[in-house]
């Protein structure tokens, strides 16, 4: 899909307040509101895109982009910020607070467990239940993922597609080996640094310093990154990735049993966070689940640089995963 045809497609920036928590939400197609949208054309699916951390959901743009293309621009496809890990920019307003009123109020809106009430209270707010849902989720968006199906079972999830997912041993892995000290016992000694450095830096030196690194990256996009340099943001996922350490350490088989025809996995041959030997062993633990293994030496933070080959492996799923159900094509608003 070459770039004129990606520059077409209609992406709708918005912040929100969700349990108390700033949020970015992008929304991939010319569906706004799907409450409001109550014409023949109103789409039957939504495909929902749960980040990893940091939760910068600019970086996943390209990503949304080309699986809407994809899959011929027949469903929505919106991509949510982690709670905290954006500030609304001074010239956007925030157009709605949600708040959970079937949620419990959680006492760590920016933890682990925050972000999974997080997503909950977005999905009841502005999913009607009568719209299908497919769940693509990305690294420690996978864990979410599954503690949705827990927690949340009478939203209408009808599969989750799960890349790179780090659900257990996150300590354990090559990288976790490396992350959990920095995370759970030296954050704080550069949160000062952080803030001295950071917060004085006029805007234009840190949009300067983020448009240099994407371009050593051949990076692109649409939406600011400026939360790439805000401490509050990096904090938070700073505090999000010290949790992650500590309490992702089991998996819970139980939720996988109990919803394996909705789920497929994709695990890396180069991922250092959740490495072959968790595929390994979650393929002997689930013989008839849908548990795959790259071939395209993907890595584990391919938004960086395979977003469109992700993205047509997600759609290639996506496509003949609808072929078998009631859900077929629906008409074309662009």
């Amino acid at each position: 899909m070459d770039s004129e045809v990606k520059e077409e497609i209609p992406v709708r920036e918005e912040f929100i307040l969700c349990c108390g928590a700033e949020t970015q939400v992008l929304k991939c197609g010319p569906w706004t509101d799907l409450f409001d949208d109550q014409s023949a054309s109103r789409p039957k699916l939504l495909v929902f895109i749960i980040t990893g951390n940091p939760g910068f959901s600019a970086f996943y743009v390209p990503f949304a982009k080309a699986i809407y293309s994809s899959i011929n621009r027949r469903f929505p496809v919106w991509v949510v910020s982690h709670g905290g890990h954006v500030l609304t920019p001074k010239d956007k307003k925030i157009l709605a607070t949600i708040d959970d009123p079937n949620g419990q109020e959680s006492k760590d809106t920016y933890g682990l467990r925050g972000q999974v009430e997080h997503k909950i209270a977005f999905l009841r707010a502005h999913v009607p239940k009568e719209i299908k849902l497919v769940i693509v989720g990305h690294s420690i968006g996978c864990y979410i993922s599954l503690q949705i199906l827990k927690l949340a079972p009478e939203l209408p999830i009808i599969h989750s597609f799960l890349l790179f997912p780090t659900i257990e041993r996150m300590s354990e892995s090559p990288n976790g080996r490396i992350a959990t000290p920095l995370l759970c016992w030296l954050r704080y000694a550069l949160y000062l640094p952080a803030y001295l450095l950071l917060k004085p830096c006029p805007g234009m030196i840190k949009s300067w310093l983020i448009r240099m690194v994407l371009q050593r990256m051949n990076l692109q996009t649409e939406f600011s990154l400026l939360n790439v340099c805000e401490p509050f943001c990096l904090v938070n996922a700073a505090y999000l990735g010290a949790q992650e350490m500590m309490q992702v350490v089991k998996r819970d088989n139980e939720i996988i049993k109990e919803h394996l025809s909705k789920l497929t996995f994709y695990y890396g041959t180069i991922d250092r966070w959740c490495p072959t030997e968790y595929y390994e062993d979650i393929k002997k633990d689930f013989p008839d689940g849908d548990i795959r293994l790259c071939e395209k030496k993907i890595g584990h933070a391919f938004i960086l640089s395979s977003s469109q080959d992700m993205a047509d492996v997600v759609a290639d799923w996506l496509n003949d995963y609808l072929s078998k159900t009631e859900i077929r094509t629906e008409g074309n608003k662009d």
